[in-house]
């Protein structure tokens, strides 16, 4: 399977890189492939480097202005124009995505994937990995959208709440039909 994960380039500490080493191990272990921003840098490196150690393929989409923090040596690396060519590009290289800790970027790209999965134009599987309670504000402004009739079809047809990397793979593995 192909997994897209949208995350932060950024240095963050054991609380976020430890989950996300070892989701990336999971995803490398079940012989998945990782498609991702592309970034050699942060918590995207160290993703990558946890799927490639583990023995996963890895598939980058950078964009023209971010290419100098390329990850060299990647199975595949696609360099986009802009952002919104980058976000379409890993939306159509992913069998599923997951959303990881990060900030506006990240936040784009998760919004974007749910507002097509809410108009019916992916049936992509969606876990957002919400590592040491990063996004419980997101998920209650989720939840109150639900409530109060902003969605047209229910949050959980959008979006799988994972607390742990192995409940995100298991969901992505079941929905997808992989042993």
């Amino acid at each position: 399977m192909n997994i897209c994960v949208f995350l932060s380039a950024a240095d963050l500490d054991e609380r976020y890189t430890t989950p996300a080493r070892e989701f990336a191990k999971l995803l490398g272990k079940g012989g998945h492939t990782l498609v991702w921003g592309g970034s050699d840098v942060g918590l995207m490196k160290v993703v990558a480097d946890g799927v490639q150690e583990a023995g996963g393929r890895l598939v980058g989409v950078s964009v023209q202005f971010l290419s100098a923090k390329a990850r060299p040596g990647v199975d595949e690396m696609v360099v986009a124009r802009d952002l919104a060519e980058r976000k379409k590009l890993l939306l159509e290289k992913a069998d599923a995505v997951v959303i990881m800790v990060g900030g506006t970027g990240t936040l784009d790209e998760a919004t974007e994937i749910l507002e097509l999965k809410k108009h019916g134009h992916t049936d992509k599987p969606v876990v957002l990995l919400n590592t040491a309670g990063f996004y419980d504000g997101l998920k209650e402004q989720f939840r109150r959208m639900e409530d109060e009739g902003f969605l047209p079809r229910p949050l959980t047809d959008l979006v799988f709440f994972a607390e742990e990397p192995v409940g995100a793979l298991a969901y992505l593995e079941e929905s997808r039909g992989v042993a």
